[in-house]
């Protein structure tokens, strides 16, 4: 029987802390969101495009969302290639660490970090809210309650993209993100190694039945220390998602996005009363007044879903895009907008 836990019940005291003053006011003044069509998933990125069509399988049959944000991630971690999964770039060591998250409409949530040798680290959080009383498992004993679940542990080497960019890297062994690497037509953020550097994939999803949910997936930054995690598997920074409001997820730089509990910033500012995109822009400028001026050597997005089953998205610079499937259209690429010109 599935054992679940609540996770950060949701408050709407002290919020306007959140915005720049001025939330409350303009919030006021929006009209009433008009329902959009559901079931709906968005995810980051163009390789949201296939991972999209994974789960909009189970949602176009009426499946729940928790399902399909689950097994849409799926198809991007199975990729053998230098974006999310064991075809991820490695650390400075030359291993593959994985994190992962996932949540529901009723709070439940569960999280890896730093997971070896696991093709699905999505399944394996989820395993850890479905059946431990636990919300995060990391390292060796994320790797050892994974195989007490029945996950076989995959062999320990580089996909040949990853040896690549590993072989490149230790050239100078230098760790710096880089703003914007062009890939496919495609404009991408992450640290300097190949050619396909992006390396986290967050969906979001309502079914049918109007409930959310959402996931996230990343290798981490390639050739970061060992043990580093970023905020992809941090419910409240990488993912998060309250049924009576709306969800959202962050990509970019993890460490930023953690400094102000991104994903659930996101939310409350939703709570107020702004739209997707307007919620998502609001933290990004929080981000960027944090930063000064070294916001321009990052990258940070967000996407968002409403209650209404209306979504967003927002960057700190230009070259994000995200994936929209719905009935009405199953292999959409929207560019997002962005704050520093």
């Amino acid at each position: 029987m599935t054992n679940r836990r609540k996770f950060l019940q949701s408050s709407a005291a002290g919020l306007a802390a959140l915005a720049a003053g001025h939330v409350g006011a303009v919030a006021a003044t929006l009209p009433a969101a008009a329902p959009a069509a559901k079931p709906l998933v968005i995810s980051t990125w163009d390789a949201g495009l296939a991972a999209n069509l994974g789960a909009w399988k189970l949602l176009s049959q009426g499946g729940r969302a928790l399902d399909a944000v689950e097994a849409g991630v799926m198809v991007t971690e199975a990729s053998q290639n230098c974006c999310v999964g064991l075809g991820g770039n490695p650390d400075r060591d030359g291993i593959v660490t994985l994190d992962a998250c996932i949540m529901d409409h009723q709070f439940n949530c569960g999280a890896v970090a730093a997971l070896e040798r696991v093709k699905h680290p999505i399944q394996v959080a989820r395993r850890v809210m479905e059946r431990t009383p636990h919300v995060m498992l990391v390292g060796e004993g994320a790797q050892q309650f994974a195989v007490a679940q029945g996950f076989a542990l995959e062999p320990q080497r580089l996909s040949a993209d990853a040896t690549k960019a590993y072989r490149e890297w230790l050239k100078t062994s230098q760790y710096k993100p880089v703003v914007n690497i062009e890939n496919s037509g495609n404009r991408k953020v992450g640290p300097v190694g190949g050619p396909n550097n992006h390396d986290t994939i967050a969906m979001l999803a309502q079914d049918a039945q109007g409930n959310l949910s959402g996931s996230c997936t990343t290798s981490g930054m390639g050739f970061k220390m060992r043990g580093r995690v970023g905020d992809s598997p941090i419910i409240g920074s990488g993912l998060y998602v309250d049924n009576e409001v709306g969800a959202a997820a962050a990509t970019g730089q993890g460490e930023d996005v953690v400094r102000m509990a991104g994903a659930h910033t996101v939310v409350e500012l939703m709570r107020q009363g702004l739209t997707p995109t307007a919620a998502c822009r609001a933290a990004v400028e929080r981000i960027a007044r944090i930063k000064g001026d070294k916001a321009r050597d990052i990258q940070v997005c967000f996407i968002a879903v409403n209650r209404q089953g209306q979504h967003g998205a927002f960057a700190l610079q230009k070259g994000f895009s995200y994936a929209v499937c719905n009935a009405e259209t199953q292999q959409l690429l929207l560019p997002s907008d962005y704050l520093l010109r």
